[in-house]
C-alpha cells in the first residue's frame, strides 16, 4: 500500500503560461492507481487549471484542499472553500474550469477512449492518440472516401 500526503505533496510537473500557472502532483500515479486519476493542482491567484472544457467519457470530481478557488460551471461562477467537493458529469452539463488561489484535487475515472471538448476555443482533444484538433476542421463523414474498401 502506498501513501501520499496532500498537505506535503511531491510535485512532479508544473505549467507557467499566461493565465495558467500551477504546480501539480499526479497523486493517482504516485499511489500506483491504474483506473483512477487524481492530480493535486496548486494554483496561484488568478491562474487556471485548464481552459473551460467538458469530457465525453470521463466523470470528474474536484476536492478543495485549501484556498478559495473560483469554479465556473454550467450553473455559473462560485467561490469554493476547503472541503467542498463538486462533481462534473460527462457532456456539456459537466463543463468546468477552476481559477486560483488554492489547492484542488481533481479525481477522474479512467476511460480508455476519451474526447475532451473546449467549446469556447473551438478545440477537441482525443485520447488515444493524445491529439488536439480544431472543431472548424471537421469534415462530412464520407469526405475523402472514393468508395470501395
Amino acid at each position: 500500500m502506498r501513501r501520499v500526503n496532500l498537505l506535503r505533496p511531491e510535485f512532479d510537473h508544473d505549467l507557467d503560461r499566461p493565465g495558467y500557472r500551477w504546480q501539480a502532483a499526479t497523486v493517482g500515479k504516485q499511489l500506483g492507481a491504474d483506473q483512477l486519476g487524481a492530480t493535486l493542482y496548486v494554483l496561484d491567484e488568478g491562474a487556471g487549471t485548464f481552459p473551460h472544457h467538458f469530457h465525453h467519457a470521463m466523470e470528474e470530481l474536484v476536492l478543495v484542499v485549501s484556498g478559495a478557488p473560483v469554479l465556473r460551471s454550467a450553473e455559473g461562477e462560485r467561490t469554493l472553500a476547503p472541503g467542498d467537493v463538486v462533481s462534473f458529469p460527462t457532456g456539456p452539463d459537466g463543463a468546468h474550469s477552476l481559477v486560483g488561489p488554492g489547492a484542488v484535487l481533481l479525481i477522474s475515472a479512467s476511460a480508455s477512449l476519451e474526447a475532451i471538448e473546449y467549446p469556447e476555443i473551438g478545440k477537441l482533444g482525443v485520447s488515444p492518440p493524445g491529439k488536439i484538433f480544431r472543431a472548424d476542421d471537421a469534415v462530412p463523414y464520407w469526405d475523402g472516401d472514393e468508395g470501395g474498401a
